[in-house]
């Protein structure tokens, strides 16, 4: 009030220079419900005007007009007042020194609005000031929060209590800040245009773990029942501090799997799942969830969820294993290579979990079982024994899938050892037998009458088969030729077998001749054998005829 007396005499001044009409009121004023205030008021009027019987005022309620009738807030010539004020008002000013300033008491919510003072100085010099004083009643403190709070940077909350009660001074408490770390509380008293405020502020610094809590401001009048509270729940803004997915998984090709994501941040996360660089959705939410049908191979990998809400910006990654069996495998193709050459079979294929590949030649197992996607059969010189069918097997637990190529080995003609002259009845026969790749031709030569034999004629019966990479031809002599010294026909045949990559002749010998002979022998062996046995036969005959003879007779001796 000191600064009112202050200005009193100041305004008085102004005035006399300008002898104008004018009052001064505080623009806004507030007050708690129930309790009361007191609104400053100083007026002035022309110099030129004397006050007839005294000076009187009225405050009018809502309008400024007299005769729109608003509300009679005070009237200092007798006590008719508004019924929603009888009892409540009090001119603490002197009019007479120019000062309207007036107590209301007990007030509510009703009382809030716009107050005009008009001045009555006697006769017609009747004056209603246009300028107001606007009271609003509060039922609850109120608490300064800032537009944002972040966490982790310091935050000040304060709170307001109106003390424009002279009777009543208000105190201020914090309300559940047990939780809070650390927490500051400074008081101050703010005077602004004759109106007074009380405030208490609270400082500490927020944490994502403060966010949707509450705290209060609680106002009250010591030595009264009068209390007022007013609780804020904390909005604190956070950058995402955990993105939660699922665990790594795995599934089985064309399948259908949901990965889920959830971010704890404030204000809600931009959520997108990325794959690679492929953002395949996003959502501003707390959780999105990414649904993939029809799961393929081509969809393995590292799937990563990121929330950003403009605050910061949080990742995880799991990763999606998609079994499926092995695909058929790749392997060479079919080839023809020379004896000797050096091969490296290749057999790749794709499959989840890693397949076994295994090597197959004509069904029996060659190499090493490889557990991997390539694997490597090499064969060192090869033989022919070399060629044949080729398999290349890929299992794993979800199944197996196998690839095959031919492998043709050519090589030089090899005579076999089956080939021979033998002595027959008709002569001499000579077999050649030759194996190789392309299949080998076969000739023979008799050097003694300088002849090649290739084709069937009436003297040589000449005969030619050939049967996958073996060649047989056969020729008949029909003379057994001359006897050599060890009592054996004289044979002297060639036998010239060839193909691309190779030609040879070998003289055949007489492998079977012993055997004729000894065939000879046993068979004279056998005709003598037959007549000692008849001869045998005949004496065994004959001598038992001889004893039943004998017999018989000694029979006849016998006496009856």
């Amino acid at each position: 009030m000191w600064c009112l007396e202050l200005l009193l005499p100041l305004l008085l001044i102004i005035n006399d220079a300008r002898c104008q009409w004018n009052v001064w009121v505080p623009r806004d004023i507030s007050a708690m419900t129930n309790s009361c205030v007191v609104i400053p008021c100083t007026f002035m009027y022309p110099s030129g005007i004397r006050p007839y019987r005294g000076t009187h005022g009225i405050w009018y309620f809502g309008q400024p007009y007299p005769q729109l009738f608003p509300p009679v807030v005070f009237k200092s010539r007798t006590d008719v007042v508004h019924e929603s004020y009888k009892g409540r008002t009090k001119l603490l000013g002197d009019l007479n020194q120019r000062n309207c300033t007036l107590l209301i008491n007990n007030i509510g919510a009703e009382h809030s609005g716009k107050y005009y003072f008009r001045a009555d100085l006697g006769g017609a010099n009747m004056y209603t000031y246009p300028d107001f004083s606007e009271l609003k009643v509060l039922d609850q403190p109120n608490i300064d929060v800032p537009e944002e709070i972040v966490s982790d940077v310091s935050l000040e909350l304060t709170c307001y209590a109106p003390d424009n009660c002279p009777e009543m001074t208000p105190e201020i408490q914090w309300m559940y800040i047990d939780y809070l770390p650390d927490p500051e509380i400074s008081a101050d008293f703010l005077e602004d245009g004759n109106t007074a405020v009380l405030s208490s502020t609270l400082t500490f610094t927020p944490r994502p773990m403060h966010n949707g809590q509450l705290l209060g401001c609680r106002v009250y009048y010591p030595n009264t029942t009068l209390v007022y509270e007013r609780l804020i729940s904390l909005d604190i803004k956070y950058s995402p501090r955990s993105v939660w997915v699922n665990v790594s998984s795995e599934v089985m090709e064309g399948s259908s799997v949901m990965l889920h994501c959830e971010v704890d941040s404030n204000p809600p996360s931009r959520i997108s799942w990325m794959f690679g660089d492929q953002e395949l959705l996003w959502d501003t939410a707390s959780n999105v969830s990414l649904s993939l049908d029809d799961v393929t191979p081509a969809q393995e990998g590292i799937y990563t969820c990121y929330g950003d809400n403009g605050y910061g910006i949080m990742n995880t990654s799991l990763y999606l294993a998609v079994n499926y069996p092995p695909r058929e495998p790749v392997v060479n193709d079919s080839m023809t290579i020379l004896e000797g050459s050096t091969l490296a079979l290749h057999c790749s294929t794709q499959g989840s979990p890693a397949p076994t590949l295994t090597w197959l030649k004509d069904g029996e197992l060659v190499g090493t079982i490889t557990a991997d996607e390539l694997s490597v059969l090499e064969i060192v010189e090869v033989t022919p024994q070399g060629d044949g069918q080729y398999r290349c097997l890929a299992e794993n637990e979800h199944g197996r899938a196998s690839s095959s190529f031919n492998i043709t080995v050519e090589y030089a003609p090899v005579l076999l050892e089956e080939s021979k002259c033998t002595v027959v009845r008709e002569g001499v026969q000579c077999v050649c037998i030759a194996t190789g790749n392309p299949e080998p031709t076969i000739e023979f030569y008799l050097p003694d009458v300088n002849v090649t034999i290739n084709e069937t004629d009436g003297r040589y019966n000449f005969y030619t088969h050939t049967d996958g990479h073996t060649s047989t031809g056969m020729i008949k002599l029909r003379e057994k030729g001359e006897r050599v010294d060890n009592g054996g026909p004289a044979v002297n045949v060639h036998c010239s077998f060839f193909n691309t990559y190779g030609r040879e002749s070998v003289q055949l010998e007489l492998q079977q001749e012993k055997k004729y002979m000894m065939a000879v022998i046993v068979g004279t062996i056998g005709g003598v054998a037959v007549i000692a046995f008849i001869i045998a036969a005949v004496r065994y005959v004959g001598h038992n005829n001889k004893n039943l003879r004998q017999s018989c007779w000694a029979q006849s001796l016998t006496p009856f």
